[in-house]
């Protein structure tokens, strides 16, 4: 839950919420135009940044005060819009994260093994990563933060770079972490259709303003704020 969060870059505010509330256990679509702060609000929800006024409660502790911060950290994985890789082989990058956390052996084996065949790249555990496509290597990011069975998985427009075989790909993967392991889903897109069939809720952010949120069928179907209605409907609003 965001209270009274604000985030400024010198004199110029980004972004104002005043109350937002994400349920645990679902997936939820932050949509929003270019520039419109949905990207701040996801490095403010995992930590990377913190707000410059206002709470952010995990679980009803305040994720600023909680120490150590780690702690609340481990229980996050975030896929970016560009792949962030470093130079060794699948395995390796997916099995780094369970390395962090003291995983060894023939447990860490098998939870990269499974998680590389869930998205589908089994067969190049040893290749290296820059030899991959570019979905490849997005799988290889979603991989790793899968591989950690995170409580909550953020997403920053992961597919935008990817063909439509990787992005239906992609969704069902967001999906089967939701719906098997109960993981809560933030989903940030400017694609009104993936929003559409993937999330439970959504949040229209515009000009750093939360204007609507709610549940997904109800702000589809009958948005209250013009600005949402004139998204949804594919025109441009900067």
């Amino acid at each position: 839950m965001l209270e009274g969060v604000t985030k400024t870059y010198g004199t110029r505010e980004v972004l104002r919420v005043d109350r937002l509330s994400l349920t645990g256990g679902q997936v939820h679509g932050v949509m929003g135009p270019s520039g419109a702060g949905k990207s701040t609000l996801l490095r403010l929800l995992n930590m990377l940044e913190t707000p410059t006024a206002g709470r952010i409660l995990y679980r009803g502790r305040d994720v600023n005060r909680h120490r150590p911060r780690l702690e609340l950290q481990r229980r996050m994985a975030t896929v970016f819009q560009k792949p962030v890789l470093f130079d060794g082989t699948v395995y390796d990058n997916v099995a780094y994260g369970l390395r962090v956390r003291g995983v060894r052996g023939p447990e860490i084996r098998k939870k990269v093994t499974d998680t590389l065949r869930a998205v589908g790249l089994e067969q190049l555990e040893k290749e290296r990563v820059r030899t991959l496509s570019g979905g490849e290597a997005q799988r290889v990011a979603l991989a790793r933060a899968l591989v950690l069975e995170p409580d909550v998985l953020l997403l920053d427009e992961p597919t935008s770079n990817l063909d439509p075989q990787n992005v239906a790909l992609f969704e069902e993967l967001i999906r089967s972490a939701s719906s098997r392991r109960g993981t809560t889903v933030i989903l940030v897109t400017h694609n009104v259709f993936q929003a559409r069939r993937l999330a439970d809720t959504v949040v229209f952010v515009h000009e750093g303003r939360v204007v609507e949120d709610g549940p997904a069928a109800g702000v589809f179907r009958s948005p209250r704020d013009e600005r949402t209605k004139a998204f949804i409907h594919g025109e441009m609003i900067y």
